[in-house]
């Protein structure tokens, strides 16, 4: 008799236990490849941050201005590339739920700064040439419907502009692909000179600049020339590697990492519980059958092989379907009208997936595996006539 067919019918004989068994499972691992792709996605924003970008802010904290005249000083460090500035307009569409990033930039050296949003050449130099144009990344496009051509009214819940409206006329002249499926595209960006030359208040000031060096073995010297630069003046400055700008912005949010981290532990912990207690109830009845089993030839440790082979089909089969699952609401999401990194389910997840399932269905095999190895054939018939 096939050994595999034994595993089949054990598993199988109680059809009610193996799919409860198998559900929580499924919803343990539902859960880690949904929680594992918010992870990455938001990962993404340190992980793909470029080795030679810098970001100079204000000493004090981000939310304090520097004056724009620092933008043409720190272009003349050397080891400097290019050099853009950013205004938070705290702009928003229609409702003022319906906020997203926006930036007042000087269009000609953001694209040089941030290459890894693309955009053709034709319409880059149409954006160039539009003092009211704006563009915009594919995320926030698609969740407000924004074609390409449209003339589109944005509130700010900071800025007025000078005959007291808080609303600007915009058209849209491109809509901004990332360069990797995982890059952020949920970030809108206009004309400073529009913005600096139609507000009421908060001119000739920026929020704070972005820079690429020459070589990323250059930036500690160009971080500690711009910060000396502007040391003992009103507005002191903190430059630091994009990366770790990414991450200390992410976690004014909370420890992102920890808290997905302790959800998918929980789970597996549950799982662990539910899935041993299972498997140990379900060797304890079979106890005679075991019994007999032995006598009739096979060895202990053919039974221990068989019992933890029970252990891993229930983990790898509730696992798979788990992670389908997460792969379909992922998908679900990303297609939602809402401003969230792009959620991707790849190979490392999927690697990882498979682990735990081993894992899991080896940590709560072995102990009913074992005490399956080690019962004597007297004891495991004499329990049949009690």
């Amino acid at each position: 008799m096939k050994d595999a067919y034994l595993v089949l019918k054990n598993l199988t004989r109680k059809p009610l236990r193996l799919f409860l068994t198998v559900f929580a499972t499924f919803i343990a691992f539902m859960i880690f490849g949904t929680l594992t792709a918010f992870q990455k996605a938001f990962d993404s924003g340190v992980d793909l941050a470029a080795d030679d970008r810098l970001i100079v802010l204000n000493k004090i904290n981000f939310t304090q201005v520097l004056p724009v005249a620092y933008v043409n000083r720190v272009r003349a460090v050397d080891d400097v590339l290019a050099v853009t500035h950013l205004n938070w307009f705290g702009g928003y569409y229609q409702d003022p739920r319906n906020q997203f990033a926006m930036f007042a930039v000087d269009p000609e050296n953001f694209v040089k700064v941030f290459d890894e949003l693309l955009i053709s050449d034709e319409d880059r130099d149409a954006w160039f040439g539009n003092q009211q144009g704006l563009v915009a990344g594919r995320s926030i496009a698609d969740t407000y419907g924004w074609k390409k051509g449209d003339r589109i009214p944005i509130n700010s819940n900071i800025f007025s502009r000078q005959d007291g409206s808080r609303v600007w006329d915009f058209d849209v002249m491109a809509i901004l692909e990332g360069a990797d499926p995982q890059t952020d595209t949920n970030g809108v960006y206009f004309h400073y000179k529009y913005f600096n030359e139609t507000q009421s208040f908060g001119g000739d000031f920026i929020g704070f600049m972005a820079l690429r060096t020459t070589n990323p073995d250059r930036n500690e010297a160009v971080i500690a020339e711009i910060d000396d630069m502007f040391a003992n003046s009103p507005a002191e400055t903190e430059t630091v590697p994009e990366k770790v700008f990414n991450k200390a912005f992410i976690e004014q949010i909370g420890n992102l990492n920890l808290i997905l981290t302790s959800v998918v532990m929980a789970a597996f912990f549950v799982i662990l519980v539910i899935v041993g207690n299972s498997m140990i109830l379900s060797i304890r009845e079979r106890t005679a059958e075991i019994g007999v089993m032995k006598t009739l030839g096979f060895t202990s440790g053919r039974i221990f092989r068989m019992v933890l082979s029970e252990s891993l089909l229930v983990a790898l089969l509730g696992g798979m379907i788990g992670v389908l699952a997460s792969g379909a609401m992922v998908t679900v999401i990303n297609s939602a009208p809402i401003q969230l990194p792009t959620l991707i389910l790849d190979g490392e997840v999927w690697t990882l997936a498979l682990l735990y399932m081993i894992g899991l269905g080896l940590i709560t095999g072995i102990v009913p595996a074992m005490n399956a190895l080690r019962l004597n054939i007297i004891t495991a018939l004499s329990r049949a006539g009690h």
